[in-house]
């Protein structure tokens, strides 16, 4: 009974991480591309940096969704 209750514990607070973590890097991997892509098109700087925070957003909320369904398995 307690070796259960502590697996689900556990797999719920490593799936919660792990999308924490992987939302992290790609946030960061969309900042990085969105960088280089300015610093050789200067002239498109307002259209990327608007596209990378859309894709931000869209990844921040898969993100949330997969925390609470996790918070939720508790």
């Amino acid at each position: 009974m307690l070796l259960e209750l502590f697996s689900a514990q556990f797999g719920a607070t490593l799936g919660a991480a792990l999308a924490v973590i992987g939302a992290a890097f790609g946030i960061g991997k969309i900042g990085s591309s969105a960088m280089e892509a300015i610093a050789r098109q200067p002239e498109s700087a307002g259209d990327i940096r608007t596209t990378m925070i859309i894709v931000a957003a869209l990844i921040e909320g898969v993100a949330l969704f997969a925390v609470v369904v996790c918070l939720m398995a508790l």
